[in-house]
């Protein structure tokens, strides 16, 4: 019987074409029977929040983090022809033509899959979100899990 194959992807991006590429590779490996494990960490936590706004107590500076970040994966902006927020319309609207799947469904499927979907807790604390701005079923760790998970590894990306 053949070891069980991991892939491991740390998501330091918040541009929406990278995300999608990084949940298009994670479904893929999970597709071919890979443990999977998405390290979000800086910018990539953006894919992991809450669209809605969720009342917390925050310092001036996490507010002003809070504001400026996409809330949402549907919300992030293109790494390359963002247009002032024209390029990820104009992406999402191809991507409709030819049926492709959206971030948010992708994450949808990777949560489906049981990837696992990991949030930085110390870049966390640095940006001021809280698991309650997140979304459910995921789980939060620092780097020390990360490397765990990697050192085991089959495939390690980091996007």
């Amino acid at each position: 019987m053949s070891e069980q194959k991991r892939t491991t992807i740390i998501l330091f991006s918040g541009d929406y074409d990278k995300v999608m590429a990084a949940y298009i590779i994670a479904n893929g490996a999970a597709a071919y029977d890979h443990e999977v494990t998405i390290f979000h960490t800086f910018w990539g936590l953006n894919a992991l929040r809450k669209d809605e706004t969720i009342e917390v107590k925050k310092t001036f500076m996490e507010k002003m983090f809070g504001k400026m970040m996409p809330r949402g994966a549907d919300k992030m902006g293109l790494s390359k022809m963002n247009f002032a927020g024209f390029g990820p319309k104009m992406i999402k609207e191809v991507m409709k033509k030819h049926n492709a799947m959206t971030v948010p469904q992708l994450i949808e499927m990777a949560q489906e899959q049981d990837i696992k979907l990991v949030a930085c807790t110390m870049t966390m604390d640095l940006l001021g979100l809280s698991q309650a701005e997140l979304l459910d079923n995921i789980e939060y760790a620092g780097v020390a899990a990360y490397l765990a998970d990697a050192q085991e590894g089959n495939v390690n990306l980091f996007i």
